[in-house]
């Protein structure tokens, strides 16, 4: 099997392509490992939304269900089990990707309950716990950008794990968990763990700030606010980047870091689909183009960009003035940022808690239906 012209492009040009799906179908079939031959996937990405999915369809989870029931197992010891054997499933599928790029992708990651978001003490137990549990170098424990999430990233990274931080939406918040990473390779190099071995990604949601922004500038309705809409997305990101690399390539605190092996916190563009149907399907890959970054992408864009998407080199190095300029405007014309970030956190943590609780309640379901066949 050969790789697809366009996604191949894509990777030569410094993008790691991570699926942002996972299910035991996928696993079993074969589907994950022809995405790897095929499509240049080196990494999987899941959350509650994502695993509460696939338990509710088919029937592949029905006989570990029904087994679990017998043994007694509640709720929530039913989840654990399903989704991190789903987990170490994926990471072995995507061991070989692993060795090839020294540990740098071939990576799963596996989010904290999002019902713990504010609650910094328990998000450490718990991503201690699903480290040991799925027990694979390949993982990553997904915590979230939250204001309570900030120490516990610092303090997860500092016991020698493996973190990708998720729900990001601001710069500013992007550079706390800069700073929280940072932070915790300097408590783990004083532990005395292996820097090398310790990497981290971090999620920069992308299409959600477009529909957020999007809606108000409609709102505003004039025509300087209109011209507005489908920009702001891009330069969040891309601002980002050059927080990145500000961060990772200039300032002196991680060159001394790097010296004792660490590795820089990759950006990642997370939900990359588009969700408005007036822009081009592929906005959030093709436009986001830069070395040493990662975009995880659903299966619909995935074949988009694999259909039709144009990949010209890098879209994002030297944009940052053209962005922040985009920022001004948007600002000028009376969009309230500081307010359309915290909405976004907030709607993003409520609706994993929303599919954490669906996948709650559907799992009782079966374990109940499951108890009454026995």
């Amino acid at each position: 099997m050969t790789q697809n012209v366009n996604l191949d492009k894509l990777s030569k040009a410094g993008v790691s392509i991570w699926l942002d799906d996972l299910s035991r179908d996928r696993i079993k079939s074969g589907n994950l490992a022809e995405l790897i031959a095929t499509k240049s996937i080196v990494g999987v990405t899941t959350n509650p939304s994502i695993f509460q999915n696939a338990l509710s369809k088919g029937t592949a989870y029905d006989a570990q269900v029904t087994e679990l029931a017998e043994r007694g197992a509640d709720v929530e010891a039913t989840i654990r089990t399903v989704t991190t054997d789903d987990v170490r499933d994926a990471c072995d599928v995507l061991a070989p990707q692993y060795e090839a790029s020294n540990g740098i992708d071939g990576r799963v990651s596996i989010e904290v309950d999002p019902r713990l978001a504010h609650d910094t003490d328990k998000t450490i137990a718990q991503a201690v716990e699903l480290w040991k549990i799925v027990d694979r170098p390949n993982l990553f424990i997904k915590i979230p950008a939250t204001k309570a999430g900030i120490p516990a990233i610092a303090k997860v990274i500092g016991e020698g794990i493996s973190v990708n931080v998720t729900l990001i939406f601001s710069v500013e918040r992007y550079e706390a968990v800069i700073d929280a990473y940072l932070s915790g390779l300097e408590a783990a190099k004083t532990a005395g763990h292996d820097l090398s071995h310790i990497h981290s990604v971090a999620s920069f949601f992308v299409s959600r700030v477009d529909t957020e922004i999007d809606d108000r500038l409609t709102q505003i309705g004039t025509p300087d606010a209109l011209a507005l809409r489908g920009k702001a997305a891009l330069a969040n990101a891309r601002l980002a980047y050059a927080a990145y690399q500000q961060a990772f390539e200039v300032q002196p605190r991680f060159q001394n870091l790097l010296e004792a092996g660490a590795l820089p916190q990759r950006a990642l563009w997370a939900s990359t689909g588009v969700k408005n149907p007036d822009y081009p399907d592929t906005l959030y890959v093709t436009e986001l183009v830069a070395p040493n970054t990662v975009n995880t992408v659903p299966e619909k864009t995935l074949d988009a960009v694999a259909d039709h998407g144009e990949i010209t080199g890098d879209t994002v190095s030297g944009t940052a003035a053209a962005s922040q300029v985009v920022f001004d405007q948007l600002t000028e014309i009376g969009i309230d940022l500081p307010d359309v970030f915290v909405v976004l956190e907030r709607e993003g943590v409520e609706k994993f808690e929303v599919a954490w609780n669906e996948l709650l309640d559907a799992t009782a379901e079966q374990l109940r239906a499951a108890g009454q066949k026995a």
